[in-house]
């Protein structure tokens, strides 16, 4: 076991290292990341009370509503737990740069592959402390179980995800030794997105809702019937929610067997994985060397390059051409791409089933402020999307980027540029959803013409705070841009986005106001308030504009620094 010993202290060294660095700026943005994260924990932890106790207030069903939840919390944490395993898996296992090194020490196959699925279990599971505690304290804050229920809580937890892992590792283990572990990866992630795109609008479209208003079924046992979710006495996630039931209802059964029960499949599961190894691991590992085959479909790749690259000449369309190829090329980015689409279908499908005939309020002033709330709800996920993919492009350039420094090209033109390569995509979504949306809601023609012009401002300025803050807190050492738009400089402009859409949204909302209940009631406008709404309606355009110039400058002046 020493070898085991040996192989997983570099990660810890690691983590101790990072935890206590002395450098200011790396404890000024643990201590954020910190409070960020108490924050979210506080406010999941109210919204979770706040459901649990209306659940307690509901007669007859109301603990079952909450069993139901706890089962339904536990089964989804084990399923992602088990496809973040498989994912984790192939780069612990098979694709990590010191790998060679590790096959070629004198420690054996065994010590290895437990080695690298400590590190898989470690790296997934974070998610459901993440996630899971608030949840779980607040079910504790509410029915004031005993001690018992904490301590079944923390081992039975951390028995499902070592289960979770086990599962996870396995499955990449059978699928690298039929497949190569980088045609692997893109099954899994493509599987992976499909899998979840179907979840989601199977979950969407059951309207679950509907399960706070009885009145929408028929009969106590048609509602009875939708609250049996996919839950089953064969899942570990089952044992552990049973579990701890026991406590939280105070009925007094006993949860051996339950304990037992889980225990002894997650030390099952790991003989399995061992001896599975044992035959299979090594070669699955040298299968993982194996190079990439050429892809089908660069022709569209080929026509959407030269289109782009028309307009930028040579020098900067040959960057540009490099970032769509990348893009193109990794699965884990353009895969992305299905789930924005479905996004977009079950954002709009949302506000076709908004149940505005209950509204006591009159039916046009209802539509017209769901409009206009729209217009902030959109620019928060056009921000969301921005930090996913516009924030990490210069970041992108990685180690090549001096080339960048040391060209001819200017950083105005190559920002400019970047710039340039996302504003039409965004503004195309910015307005399908704004567009459609009103179309659905059946808004007026002026309501529409607002929140349609407003978003074209407002969709330049995104772009460009994220074109800005990415070359002010470029990370030219991290190619993983879901962990770019995760770090702190992603937060800031997180931060900012918000603040402009808000800024937006309070300017225009008056004089919206103003024009919508002109157009509903046919009121005569003053001539004081035609100045006000033109006043607030110049001051959108002049924020919007401000923030579509200022950050790309600073972010002209920032790389300029870099040395």
């Amino acid at each position: 076991m020493r070898g085991l010993y040996l192989l997983l202290r570099p990660r810890y060294l690691g983590i101790r290292k990072k935890l206590g660095s002395s450098y200011g700026n790396a404890r000024k943005k643990l201590f954020l990341a910190a409070g960020i994260g108490v924050g979210f924990w506080i406010l999941l932890f109210v919204l979770s009370s706040r459901v649990l106790t209306y659940f307690q207030s509901v007669e007859v069903i109301g603990d079952l509503l909450a069993h139901h939840l706890l089962s339904m919390v536990f089964l989804i944490f084990f399923g992602l737990l088990v496809f973040s395993n498989i994912i984790t898996s192939l780069s612990n296992h098979y694709l990590c740069s010191d790998l060679d090194l590790c096959h070629a020490s004198p420690v054996s196959l065994e010590e290895i592959f437990l080695s690298r699925s400590v590190h898989t279990f470690v790296d997934s599971s974070w998610m459901v402390i993440v996630f899971g505690v608030p949840v779980l304290m607040s079910y504790a804050y509410v029915y004031r179980p005993g001690p018992g229920y904490y301590f079944t809580l923390v081992h039975m937890s951390v028995a499902l995800a070592i289960i979770a892992s086990q599962v996870g590792v396995l499955v990449t283990l059978i699928l690298v030794r039929l497949f190569p572990a980088h045609r692997t990866r893109d099954i899994v992630m493509l599987l992976s997105v499909i899998v979840i795109i179907a979840l989601y609008f199977i979950l969407r479209f059951l309207r679950p809702e509907r399960l706070v208003d009885p009145e929408a079924f028929f009969s106590v046992m048609q509602y009875m019937s939708a609250l049996s979710g996919p839950d089953s006495p064969y899942l570990p996630s089952h044992w552990v929610a049973e579990s701890l039931w026991v406590y939280l209802s105070g009925s007094g059964k006993g949860n051996g067997f339950n304990v037992l029960l889980l225990w002894s499949t997650a030390l099952a599961w790991i003989v399995i994985s061992i001896w599975a190894a044992k035959a299979l691991y090594f070669t699955a590992f040298s299968r993982s060397q194996e190079g990439r085959r050429r892809r089908a479909g660069r022709r569209v790749l080929e026509l959407i390059v030269r289109m782009i690259r028309r307009p930028f000449g040579n020098d900067l369309g040959s960057i540009l051409e490099k970032d769509i190829r990348i893009f193109f090329r990794d699965n884990t980015q353009w895969s992305q791409l299905l789930l924005l689409g479905a996004l977009v279908i079950v954002y709009l499908y949302n506000f076709s089933v908004l149940p505005l005939e209950k509204s006591p309020l009159r039916l046009e002033y209802i539509k017209n402020e769901l409009a206009f709330l729209n217009m902030a709800l959109a620019g928060f996920v056009l921000s969301a999307i921005a930090v996913r993919f516009i924030y990490p492009s210069v970041s992108s350039e990685g180690d090549s980027f001096w080339l960048i420094r040391c060209s001819p090209i200017s950083f105005k033109r190559y920002l400019w540029a970047k710039y340039a390569l996302f504003i039409l995509p965004m503004t195309i979504l910015a307005e399908v959803l704004i567009v459609m949306t009103n179309y659905l809601l059946g808004v007026s023609g002026l309501m529409m013409i607002l929140s349609s012009v407003t978003m074209l401002a407002a969709v330049s300025a995104v772009v460009s705070l994220a074109v800005g803050f990415g070359a002010l807190y470029p990370d030219f050492k991290n190619h993983n841009p879901a962990q770019l738009a995760t770090g702190f400089g992603g937060l800031m402009y997180m931060i900012s986005s918000a603040l402009f859409v808000a800024i937006v949204v309070v300017l225009e909302a008056w004089p919206a106001y103003i024009l919508m209940m002109s157009g509903v009631n046919g009121s005569w406008i003053s001539p004081l308030q035609w100045l006000f709404v033109i006043s607030s309606f110049l001051a959108v355009l002049t924020i919007s504009g401000l923030a579509s110039f200022k950050p790309i400058q600073m972010g002209i002046r920032a790389l300029e620094k870099i040395e």
